[in-house]
């Protein structure tokens, strides 16, 4: 009897490294997962992916992007939704200081906003971890409403900051240009 439970619990082993290697087995925060598109297509009519990448800083690969819009079609104007799966653990209050130097550099944001809209991040932006989703959306009322991990985070009723936001990734003079040409489906 014993040599038969130590061929089940040998066998059993090598079926979860087997998995575990051949990335089978379910992330720690597989539950966390965004699993289809359902917050999404409330905002977005007929969403549908535009473009994905990978966002890569030096040799660290940080978060896959991905876009949706209408029928799979980015018009430089909302409703449309920027879905982020992280790679790394990165600190919420660093993602929201970095998403303001990035706002920054794309022009004029008066010092009152930048105060105003890193607090409203730094509220919403949880520290990450490898897989944790956060989403973005631009509603075509202009309001940003923001998922992480599924549910609903917050929203800002705020055109100035959406547009902002956003450009980020999706401006002409975005910081960067390769992404955001993945993400138009352009690469």
């Amino acid at each position: 009897m014993t040599g038969v439970k130590k061929i089940a619990k040998t066998s059993t082993f090598l079926i979860f490294v087997s998995m575990s290697l051949s990335g089978l087995t379910m992330p720690n925060n597989a539950h966390a997962q965004e699993p289809n598109l359902k917050n999404i297509t409330e905002y977005v009519p007929n969403a549908a992916l535009v473009g994905q990448g990978m966002f890569s800083y030096y040799f660290w690969d940080v978060y896959t992007g991905e876009l949706f819009a209408p029928d799979g079609k980015y018009a430089n104007q909302p409703p449309f939704a920027l879905r982020l799966t992280y790679q790394r653990d990165l600190e919420g209050k660093k993602i929201a200081q970095r998403s303001i130097d990035e706002m920054k550099k794309q022009g004029d944001v008066s010092t009152d906003d930048a105060e105003k809209w890193l607090s409203l991040m730094e509220k919403i932006f949880p520290d990450v971890s490898d897989g944790d989703v956060i989403t973005g959306i631009a509603t075509k009322e202009g309001t940003s409403v923001f998922y992480v991990n599924g549910k609903k985070a917050d929203e800002i009723s705020d055109k100035r900051f959406t547009q902002r936001f956003f450009d980020i990734w999706l401006s002409d003079e975005t910081s960067e240009p390769k992404f955001r040409k993945k993400l138009l489906g352009k690469n």
